[in-house]
């Protein structure tokens, strides 16, 4: 595997991270090295082509066209290789991944929501629980528009830029957006998946190796798309678990939660419950 992985390392593919990934990269040698046959192939036929019937060699045309059943069987087999890589491969490896997720209670659930020009991360809290969102609540300090009167948001974690998840667990990325359409790529975890406004979108994948890897949107979203970026963070279980830690002793007053305004500290849920009332009030008159 590592002689043929030279092809892709070479094309700038970062090393392989996920459990899955492997299988992908099998399909994308595979793929890289039946192309490169492909261009010699058909390039040396090129240049036959253009020395063998040169005007100074068969100054009269011939308009009857190749008599050798040569090309057909050539044409063929390249069709029925390609063929066999879609059905055989492709196909049957797409489906395990949106048919054969992992069970809820094994997998890390995340919710991924990303903007113009970045991606923000929402995890559930020890409760298990996801807090009602709502756009009306929208604000720069609540930019998931987290409802503060939800018991079951509390607990919840809002992070922006960098997701932190644990090694060897599965992590299922749910995608939305706010805005646009965007696309949710972590090359290292050969995983991407569009992110679109009013859908939710699962993928996952399995980290294998600790470390820092890049995110990036892969689809056009407009002027500042060129620095959507972000990181992801698999830590071992025990640093996932410090990080998750002291997430939640900083969102205690990012997000805003009226009723939990020490875990936070005494100077950040200040500004933010003097903030809270105001959006919290703006559904009232329409309802």
């Amino acid at each position: 595997m590592n002689s043929l992985a030279l092809i892709n390392e070479f094309l700038g593919q970062p090393p392989n991270a996920s459990a899955h990934g492997y299988q992908i990269d099998h399909i994308l040698e595979f793929c890289h090295w039946f192309m490169g046959a492909l261009f010699v192939g058909w390039s040396t036929f090129f240049i036959f082509v253009l020395i063998r019937f040169r005007k100074r060699r068969q100054p009269a045309a011939d308009h009857v066209g190749v008599r050798s059943p040569i090309s057909t069987h050539l044409e063929f087999s390249v069709v029925m290789i390609e063929a066999v890589l879609l059905l055989g491969f492709a196909i049957p490896l797409w489906a395990k991944r949106v048919n054969q997720f992992p069970p809820g209670k094994e997998a890390l659930v995340v919710h991924v929501v990303a903007q113009q020009f970045s991606f923000n991360y929402h995890l559930a809290g020890p409760d298990g629980q996801f807090g009602r969102r709502d756009a009306l609540l929208v604000t720069n300090s609540n930019p998931l528009g987290l409802d503060p009167n939800d018991p079951a948001g509390k607990d919840d974690i809002v992070t922006t830029g960098e997701l932190h998840v644990p090694v060897n667990r599965p992590v299922i990325a749910e995608l939305s957006s706010k805005d646009v359409i965007h696309d949710y790529f972590v090359p290292a975890m050969r995983i991407a998946g569009d992110a679109i406004p009013g859908s939710l979108i699962p993928i996952w994948f399995t980290p294998l190796k600790t470390g820092t890897y890049e995110v990036i949107c892969a689809q056009l979203c407009g002027l500042g798309h060129y620095g959507m970026k972000g990181t992801l963070v698999v830590d071992t279980p025990q640093d996932y678990q410090a990080w998750l830690k002291e997430r939640a002793e900083l969102s205690g007053g990012a997000q805003g939660a009226a009723p939990s305004p020490a875990p936070g500290g005494p100077q950040q849920p200040q500004p933010q419950q003097s903030k809270q009332p105001a959006p919290a009030a703006s559904p009232s008159p329409g309802g």
